[in-house]
């Protein structure tokens, strides 16, 4: 957490930086992700991709609503934007708009309907959404994303299978195109030239990893989804730790024998550990955080995994997890309405006060918990009930809400 600067105040370049080439559910970015390291303006990021100096790819559809994307600097795409494992998706209309942004470039939403050759709107922009999740459209906006994910009619699975309600509006739609549509458009493929050799696509992976992370491990690089796992990147790490860039130890019990740490990783792994205790000295120990669980800086269910806990927590896009010192407190499935504790849940009940943060802090507009661990709140340990009506929740005849 501390590696990615979580609770700070820097600079959105710098943070780019760190993150460029995680997958991340595009959902979250901008409400739970950007905001946890920077005072986050939507504006300097647009600004970046307008003039081109950060791309966006699409990285794997998550339902018809999300999907995950990632984040580049321009001159690094060709070297950290490794292959996804995803078939190309096939369909005429998919051909079509691949066939016209090949030959005229970068195009508007108007353009691609007539290369097409018209029909029914929707379908145009289902094709278009999913070249984008297979990483071989972007657009030099994020309004399409924007839109998409604040409910914009997208279908996915296929042009062939879209349908609309009602009757579409062409005249509207061959004007200014619809919302998810709105932008630019332009192919991947040249992004990618001139194409780098393997050894400089490595090195520039295992840079980037390290840049990430501090201290990479077979682990990590599974999680990230890299062609060839932890083996395509071995070598390179193996050579920096030769010139003295890296250092090669076992820094995090659990995992892997072979890590390799930056030097400054390393001095926080050691402040870390001599973190006072939450119960001895409360006021001693850095405040809670909450982090979506996607998030890359939050290990637990990648690189980590869970603590022990009667609940099922997963990495979904709509979690958090409250952390405390490195440590998982509870998860909580904001679609679900489901808390997971974790052992340290019942001696420290710090996580009460992260989650009503969350509505202080305007992230959300309640916080409700249904279910605990499994199961309804009739089944719920007295004791947990009890701390979620001493921070503030009140008992509904859904379950237990905080609310502004």
């Amino acid at each position: 957490v501390a590696w990615h600067g979580v609770g700070e105040t820097g600079e959105l370049e710098d943070v780019l930086g760190r993150l460029q080439g995680a997958a991340i559910p595009a959902s979250i970015l901008e409400r739970d992700v950007l905001p946890a390291r920077v005072r986050y303006s939507p504006d300097r990021l647009d600004a970046l991709t307008a003039t081109g100096e950060v791309i966006w790819l699409g990285r794997g559809a998550l339902g018809p609503r999300d999907g995950r994307i990632a984040l580049y600097r321009r001159d690094q795409v060709p070297l950290i934007a490794w292959d996804l494992d995803i078939d190309p998706p096939d369909g005429p209309v998919h051909d079509a708009l691949r066939s016209r942004l090949a030959t005229r470039g970068a195009s508007f939403f108007t353009d691609l309907y007539q290369a097409v050759g018209g029909g029914d709107p929707a379908d145009v922009v289902a094709a278009l959404w999913d070249l984008v999740w297979a990483g071989e459209v972007t657009n030099d906006s994020l309004a399409p994303l924007r839109a998409v994910l604040a409910g914009a009619k997208v279908r996915a699975g296929g042009a062939g299978r879209a349908t609309t309600r009602g009757r579409p509006r062409p005249g509207r739609l061959t004007r200014i195109g619809p919302p998810a549509g709105q932008g630019r458009w332009s192919l991947v493929a040249p992004l990618l030239h001139p194409a780098p050799t393997p050894t400089e696509a490595a090195h520039a992976q295992a840079l980037q990893l390290v840049e990430r992370y501090g201290v990479v491990t077979r682990e990590a690089v599974i999680a990230e989804g890299l062609v060839g796992g932890f083996s395509a990147v071995y070598g390179v790490l193996k050579v920096l730790e030769e010139r003295g860039q890296v250092r090669r130890g076992y820094f995090v019990d659990g995992l892997g024998a072979a890590q390799f740490a930056v030097p400054g990783a390393v001095d926080r792994l050691r402040a870390a550990r001599d973190t006072p205790d939450p119960v001895i000295a409360p006021d001693d120990v850095p405040d809670p955080v909450v982090l979506a669980s996607t998030d890359p800086a939050q290990p637990y269910g990648a690189a980590l995994g869970w603590p022990d806990t009667t609940g099922r927590p997963a990495r979904s896009a709509s979690s958090l997890v409250v952390l405390r010192a490195g440590r998982p407190l509870v998860w909580f499935d904001r679609r679900g309405h489901h808390l997971v504790t974790f052992p340290a849940a019942m001696v420290d009940p710090s996580w009460t006060d992260a989650l009503v943060s969350l509505v202080k802090h305007d992230r959300v507009r309640s916080v409700e918990v249904r279910k605990i661990d499994g199961s309804g709140l009739a089944e719920a340990p007295a004791g947990l009930l009890e701390m979620l009506r001493t921070a503030g929740f009140v008992d509904g005849y859904r379950g237990l809400t905080f609310r502004s």
